[in-house]
């Protein structure tokens, strides 16, 4: 029986790198996981410096919209998500999270229960700085969802379209969110089919990046 650290390991180690980022993010990762016996976040704010996180991005596969928290100590527009705990399978992480952050069930429909994406951030914000190692989830969605936000965490929360996330600035947002979208976005393109776990390297080079603007979250 795997352990958690080779259970995420096996993760990771599936995900198809879409650029020279992701895959150096991708090694770190693997790396990591190999040496380190604990994971996970164990004590508030950040302890230890280093754990393990899944984001919950919400999409409309219709239109390419996504949906952003204004998160609070952040202080970005970022994706649903949190810390895993110990033990817990990533993608039920992202089941509790959204289920406790936006109060909608988790749908897996769009790609399939896995990460697609993977990165290794130094964060910032009110609690000072730590590193994330995040898995990327796809979950859908719409304008429609009845979303209700937690307003502990969160500002306020919208649905930015595709142009709109291309045009704003990108400080306001995850430092991947664009790499994150094309990659995701290439993967619909060419793997529409619901629960494909295949985003396209080959979409690479065609990578979109987001002009600079005077947006901010709302």
């Amino acid at each position: 029986m795997l352990t958690p650290p080779d259970s995420v390991r096996e993760l990771v180690a599936s995900i198809v790198p879409a650029d020279e980022q992701e895959r150096a993010h991708q090694r770190d990762m693997l790396e990591w996981l190999k040496a380190t016996p604990d994971i996970y976040r164990r004590q508030k704010p950040a302890t230890p410096p280093k754990h393990l996180v899944s984001y919950a991005v919400l999409i409309d596969p219709h239109d390419m919209a996504m949906f952003l928290v204004d998160h609070r100590r952040a202080g970005l527009c970022l994706p649903p998500g949190g810390h895993v705990e110990p033990g817990e399978d990533p993608a039920d992480t992202v089941r509790r999270g959204v289920m406790e952050e936006l109060s909608i069930k988790a749908d897996f429909s769009i790609i399939g229960a896995l990460p697609v994406f993977v990165t290794v951030t130094r964060t910032g914000g009110v609690t000072g700085g730590h590193t994330d190692v995040s898995l990327w989830y796809v979950i859908s969605g719409s304008p429609r969802s009845p979303i209700r936000l937690d307003p502990r965490e969160f500002a306020g929360g919208r649905w930015w379209t595709a142009a709109e996330l291309e045009s704003a600035d990108p400080a306001l947002f995850d430092p991947h969110l664009s790499r994150f979208t094309a990659k995701v976005r290439c993967a619909l393109l060419l793997q529409p089919q619901p629960g494909k776990h295949r985003p396209a390297a080959a979409c690479a080079p065609g990578f979109p990046r987001p002009a600079q603007s005077s947006s901010a979250c709302p």
